[in-house]
């Protein structure tokens, strides 16, 4: 939904400024005679946010709350980290004793409005929408829940209406979808396939759209209709769980059921568009606070869930992000994607082994779920088993047909497990593969060149093809200190050294970094910077490879006749 991506990013960034205001600014503006416990609990409740940890910023917020109960900033701030947190009741009376403060503030118009509709108390919810305004993030949200509310309170002309005076401001693209939607829920299936169609139009490849029109127009029994919508998605080289549902439904002529059942799912989805817009911004407070509204309208949205899981992992919150994954039911077709978010969180926290035997267990299950076989092929890889995870990108490989443009991503991981398990010849043919299918990507283009220059072999075209991935990405320190290897390789030590500094400066104490500059400045006859060097790779290398690497070069110094690494 990229449009109302743009047309929220000015205000969505004003509304962070505030609601991100520095804690030495709020305390001296607010706390100055207030006691020091409600001063600490608003900090403590401050840097919960920001670290997104959402239970104990509204439990530091609430008792904030309670001591200074007539601040509209430590209420609103209280009643946002109640719904960050999930609890919408909580945050929904404290939101009505903000509005005895602050009678105009949007966002607690726009809670205690969400609560009427998730009661099906439609003209309460529309009426506390009244008059929101629509120049900021929260009116246009608001604007979109009063249509919702009107459309539940079966007043379609007036939530046309509105949604005619929005989409007058930019928002037609995103509106178009919730107009389809809103066709669908109050059984107009014509208008119902229009909109959809025209969403579809306008973004033929992202999920949702393209799941809701399949479903609309298998409802309507246009099943071939629906089919080449899904077989358009996935020649992209997309897939997604409920796409792939509703495939199979189509396959057997079996209509698909609807996607959005009442109105609080269709309202649901659209603080889901809105939520991964501002995530996507940067906006991750109000993010979280709008997946969660979702959720709360419409418990069964899996899909929410996991956009909410993923941003709180982004976040470090990764038990809080389990939490959700669990609770989605055995049954769902998003269950597969959320064992394998709770696996890598595993892994995350330190218990790689339990992960990657909850990972076999769904590879076996669903030997055909690629991403299960790529996040355990990357584990395998990470735990060192690098036959098993070449043995795992096979397998991916096999489910893929291995000669899609994004089939470079399995050839290149397993090249580099091939590298690592000594298999060179298998590594270098994955390395070559993966040019043939991206030849423009740096990683590989790094990869193989530095591998080449290792071992001392196709120098020149090593050269170029580590050039142009400096040129790609020029700050990867990895790929700069690669450029300054290939230049010590070819004995040009000048340039060596330049290349290997700017490396250094990018990956500071990076232990193979600080060795190759020892090296190039020892050669350089520069043995007291070499020196230093290489006691920075002793000091910082946890593996003991460089270590046993930098022992001799440190009492004897480099050979004087063959440079060796």
């Amino acid at each position: 939904m990229t449009s109302v991506a743009r047309i929220l990013h000015r205000s969505a960034l004003v509304a962070v400024a505030v609601m991100g205001m520095s804690s030495t600014a709020l305390s001296q503006t607010f706390f100055t005679s207030k006691p020091l416990s409600a001063t600490g609990s608003f900090l403590a409740g401050q840097q919960a946010m920001v670290d997104m940890r959402t239970a104990d910023a509204a439990r530091y917020f609430g008792q904030a709350a309670q001591v200074d109960w007539e601040n509209p900033t430590v209420i609103e701030r209280a009643f946002v980290a109640y719904a960050a947190n999930g609890q919408i009741g909580d945050a929904a009376n404290t939101a009505r004793h903000l509005l005895e403060l602050q009678p105009d503030n949007q966002l607690a118009r726009l809670i205690i409005a969400t609560e009427a509709l998730k009661e099906r108390r439609y003209a309460a919810a529309a009426e506390a929408l009244r008059d929101l305004g629509s120049d900021n993030f929260a009116g246009i949200t608001g604007d979109i829940l009063r249509a919702w509310a009107l459309v539940g309170d079966k007043k379609l002309d007036e939530a046309n209406k509105l949604l005619d005076e929005l989409g007058s401001q930019g928002l037609g693209d995103f509106l178009v979808f919730h107009r389809a939607l809103m066709a669908e829920v109050t059984g107009n299936t014509d208008d119902a396939i229009r909109y959809a169609k025209k969403a579809y139009e306008n973004d033929p490849y992202v999920a949702r759209v393209a799941e809701a029109y399949a479903r609309i127009l298998g409802n309507a029994g246009k099943f071939d209709d629906a089919i080449d919508v899904v077989v358009n998605f996935e020649a992209q080289g997309l897939s997604h769980p409920l796409v792939d549902q509703v495939k199979e439904d189509l396959a057997k002529h079996k209509r698909p059921g609807m996607f959005a059942t009442n109105v609080q799912t269709g309202a649901a989805e659209m603080f889901h568009g809105i939520g991964v817009a501002l995530a996507r911004d940067g906006s991750l407070d109000l993010s979280v606070v709008f997946l969660r509204l979702g959720i709360y309208l419409e418990p069964k949205a899996d899909v929410i869930s996991l956009v909410l899981g993923q941003l709180l992992d982004g976040a470090g919150q990764h038990d809080a992000a389990n939490k959700l994954y669990d609770a989605i039911p055995t049954g769902s077709p998003m269950k597969p994607t959320a064992v394998i978010r709770v696996a890598s969180n595993l892994d995350a926290t330190g218990d790689r082994s339990e992960a990657i035997r909850r990972l076999g267990n769904i590879v076996a299950t669903n030997p055909k779920d690629i991403d299960a076989v790529s996040t355990l092929g990357d584990m395998l890889r990470s735990d060192k088993q690098y036959i098993a995870a070449a043995d795992a990108y096979t397998k991916a490989l096999d489910l893929t047909n291995g000669e899609a443009p994004a089939d470079w991503r399995f050839y290149y991981v397993r090249g580099i497990a091939y590298e690592r398990a000594n298999e060179w010849d298998k590594a270098e043919s994955d390395f070559l593969k993966a040019l043939d299918l991206n030849p423009d990507q740096p990683q590989v283009l790094n990869y193989l060149g530095y591998s080449w220059v290792d071992k001392g072999m196709n120098l020149d075209r090593a050269l170029g093809m580590i050039q142009k991935a400096v040129q790609s990405q020029p700050n990867d320190g990895y790929i700069v200190d690669s450029l300054g290897w290939a230049y010590y390789r070819l004995n040009k030590y000048d340039d060596a050294v330049r290349y290997l500094e700017q490396a250094v400066q990018l990956r500071p104490n990076d232990p193979e970094i600080n060795d190759h500059l020892g090296d190039a400045y020892w050669r350089a006859g520069r043995t007291l910077e070499a020196r230093f060097q290489w006691n920075i790779a002793l000091s910082v290398d946890q593996e003991g490879n460089v270590k046993e690497r930098v022992k001799p070069k440190l009492a004897n110094g480099l050979d004087p006749v063959a440079a060796t690494q």
